[in-house]
């Protein structure tokens, strides 16, 4: 039987997500909410669902699962809207920038026994699996080093930086899901700097715009994340896991895989310049895995103590690069 989706949210994640519903098998989008008429208006004729209200779709009985994609400040208190309706909740990052709220919001779904998953795609990535999968077939030993690269094209608007929580929280926050992913064991301490080297109005606004993030884990394990909100040459992911046995990386994805090579010399295509083009094929993979698990009952892959840890470990570089000093994760969890 098909899971039947309701997407709250029309913006250009919702648009992701309703196209991700749509190209899975089993699964169904048959509505959108949204209070701007055009963007929801928009998805109901890419896909012929429904336009209705958060609070019919909550009240629906032809919709088993919806998909959050709302602004963050609305999370948690969507989750907890549709937990106690009895809808299966998939949320994108983050579930609230507080980690008592969070803490307040994975207890209602406790107490509900709702299934939430939370949105981090990378995870669902081809490339990044086969080297998680790489990992844990032995290939480089022992995990001992992960290095993550992130870096945008370009800086969003100051108002989105005024509401989003910051680079860590914002931006970092999927690298940090991505290093205890490929870690395999928690980190104990953070140490981040950061600075404005793009643009004024971001500093002005708050936040940094460049960071580098050292972490820790119990054993020794170490992992770099380095950030920037601008690369001149194109959406910038990479990621390496260095080991005792050797390594395995990830190189960037470009607009084709062709190289042409003259008396110039070798060029190749330019990196793919967005997100949302450069993620597309985790974003169904992510929606697929959701709706696996809720046909099968298998476990989540991403979770609310995923988020929660996450959240926990951006906490971490915030009061870091506050304080100059490193931060035990364990302080921050209190």
């Amino acid at each position: 039987m098909a899971i039947r989706f309701g997407v709250l949210g029309a913006g250009r994640i919702g648009q992701v997500h309703a196209r991700a519903i749509a190209s899975v098998s089993g699964a169904e989008l048959v509505a959108i909410a949204d209070p701007v008429t055009a963007a929801a208006k928009a998805v109901q004729d890419a896909y012929g669902c429904d336009i209705r209200t958060i609070s019919a779709i909550a009240a629906a009985d032809d919709i088993d699962a919806v998909v959050i994609c709302t602004p963050t400040d609305t999370h948690a208190d969507l989750i907890e809207q549709f937990a106690r309706a009895g809808k299966a909740i998939f949320c994108e990052k983050p579930v609230d920038l507080s980690l008592d709220r969070v803490r307040a919001c994975l207890k209602t779904v406790d107490e509900t026994g709702a299934r939430l998953m939370v949105g981090f795609q990378r995870r669902f990535d081809p490339d990044f699996r086969a080297l998680r999968v790489a990992i844990d077939a032995g290939k480089i030993g022992e995990v001992e080093m992960v290095t993550l690269t992130s870096r945008d094209p370009g800086a969003p608007p100051v108002d989105y930086i005024k509401r989003s929580g910051g680079i860590f929280r914002d931006m970092t926050i999927h690298d940090f899901d991505v290093a205890r992913w490929m870690l395999g064991e928690e980190v104990v301490t953070v140490y981040a700097t950061a600075s404005n080297l793009v643009d004024p109005a971001i500093g002005a606004a708050g936040d940094y715009d460049s960071a580098n993030v050292l972490m820790t884990t119990v054993s020794g394990k170490q992992c770099t994340i380095t950030n920037s909100r601008r690369a001149t040459y194109g959406y910038d992911q990479r990621i390496e896991v260095h080991g005792s046995k050797g390594a395995v990386s990830v190189e960037n994805h470009r607009q084709s895989r062709i190289e042409i090579a003259t008396e110039a010399g070798y060029t190749r295509p330019p990196l793919l310049d967005f997100f949302m083009t450069r993620y597309l094929a985790a974003y169904a993979a992510e929606i697929a895995s959701f709706v696996d698990a809720l046909q099968t009952g298998a476990p989540m892959v991403t979770t609310g103590q995923d988020g929660l840890m996450a959240l926990a470990l951006a906490d971490a570089a915030v009061r870091s690069v506050e304080t100059g000093q490193a931060v035990k994760v364990a302080d921050i969890l209190g």
